[in-house]
C-alpha cells in the first residue's frame, strides 16, 4: 500500500477520535515565539475555553527520572541538569538550536510523549465538559505538520523584529541568539496562510483583547452551525 495513503488514512482516523462525535470545538493555537500566545490564550481561557498548552505538557514529560527526562541525560550528558536535577532548559536551548541533528533527537525523545499527555487531558476534558470550545496552544504546530487535529487554526501574529526584541527582553540575549532561535521556527508571515483566524497582537491589550472577543463570539457561532451540520449527516 502506498505509504502517502497510509498516512492519510492514520491522519484521517487520529482527526476523527480526537474531534469526536459530539460538539466539542477543537481550536489549535499557535504563533511564533514570543508573539504573546498565553496572553492570547489567558483571554480565551477567561471567555470559558479550557486549554492544553504543549510548553506546559514538555515541561511535564521532562521532570525527573520520567523516561524522556531520561533519554535526553543519557544522551546529552549530566552538565545539562540543575542541582535540584531538573533540566537547565537554557542549556539545552543553546545546544539544540546550534544543531539540527541533535534537535531531531531531542524531539524523538519529547515529541510522543508530549502528543500522548495532549491525548490524555484532552479526553478527561471532553468527558468532563461535554461539548465545550477547547484550545490547545502548540508552537510548533504547523512545522509539525499537526493542524489537521483541529477543527480551526488561530494564528497569534506579531511582526519578525517585534518577536526579536520581545524575545531579546524576556530571555536576556543577544540579537544574533535571537535570530537563530527564530531560523529553528516557520517564519510567522508563512504561518498565516495556515489560520483561519488572526489575532495582530502588535498592539495594546485592550486591542488584542477586542479582537479575542470578537473571536469568541464567531467560535460560538460557528460550534453551532457545524452541531447541526453533524447532526444533519447522521439522520
Amino acid at each position: 500500500m502506498d505509504e502517502g495513503y497510509q498516512w492519510e488514512a492514520l491522519a484521517r482516523k487520529v482527526k476523527e477520535s480526537l474531534q469526536g462525535l459530539d460538539n466539542r470545538l477543537l481550536i489549535g493555537v499557535t504563533g511564533g515565539i514570543a508573539s504573546g500566545k498565553s496572553t492570547v490564550t489567558d483571554m480565551l481561557k477567561e471567555l470559558g475555553a479550557p486549554l492544553i498548552d504543549y510548553d506546559i505538557l514538555a515541561r511535564q514529560v521532562v521532570e525527573p527520572d520520567m523516561p524522556a527526562w531520561a533519554d535526553i541525560v543519557d544522551y546529552f550528558g549530566s552538565q545539562i541538569l540543575n542541582q535540584d536535577r531538573t533540566i537547565d532548559r537554557k542549556a539545552l536551548a543553546r545546544i539544540v538550536f546550534q544543531n539540527s541533528r541533535k534537535r531531531k533527537k531531542l524531539e524523538s525523545f519529547t515529541h510522543p510523549r508530549i502528543h500522548a499527555l495532549f491525548v490524555r487531558q484532552l479526553m478527561e476534558i471532553a468527558r468532563e465538559h461535554p461539548g465545550t470550545i477547547i484550545q490547545v496552544s502548540i508552537p510548533l504546530m504547523i512545522e509539525q505538520n499537526l493542524q489537521y487535529m483541529f477543527h480551526y487554526i488561530l494564528v497569534v501574529y506579531v511582526s519578525q523584529e517585534k518577536q526579536i526584541g520581545r524575545l531579546m527582553a524576556r530571555d536576556g540575549i543577544s540579537e544574533d541568539d535571537a535570530r537563530r532561535i527564530l531560523k529553528a521556527q516557520l517564519p510567522i508571515d508563512e504561518k498565516l496562510g495556515y489560520a483561519d483566524f488572526v489575532i495582530n497582537n502588535t498592539g495594546s491589550i485592550e486591542e488584542s483583547k477586542k479582537q479575542v472577543e470578537e473571536l469568541w463570539n464567531t467560535l460560538i457561532g460557528l460550534q453551532k452551525r457545524d452541531t447541526g451540520d453533524r447532526w444533519e449527516a447522521v439522520r
